[in-house]
């Protein structure tokens, strides 16, 4: 009985991680085509933009560097590195549980 809880908490925990790598790598593409200014008119980049800034509410106008770059990298670089450890730490408290 103890094995079967066991390989359940693994699969949640890889789930967990999953869902919060893509997350943090939504936000992390936005940030590169932000930095590489990519076209918004297209669909794929405004699409991403729309999601990064959905992902990143909280955190997206924390900061106020004088340069729009450096806001965009603080916030949302801010965002998925929160969500990578949250993600990953709870994922492996799941594991060891």
């Amino acid at each position: 009985m103890a094995t079967h809880t066991r390989s359940g908490n693994r699969s949640a925990a890889t789930v967990i991680i999953v869902i919060a790598d893509i997350l943090a790598f939504i936000l992390a593409l936005w940030i590169v085509m932000y930095l590489l200014d990519a076209n918004r008119a297209n669909a794929l980049v405004s699409f991403i933009q729309d999601a990064a800034r959905w992902l990143a509410g909280w955190s997206y106008n924390l900061f106020t560097f004088d340069d729009a770059w450096a806001r965009v990298v603080a916030g949302y670089g801010l965002a998925a590195v929160v969500y990578l450890f949250v993600g990953h730490g709870l994922a492996n408290r799941l594991r060891h549980f």
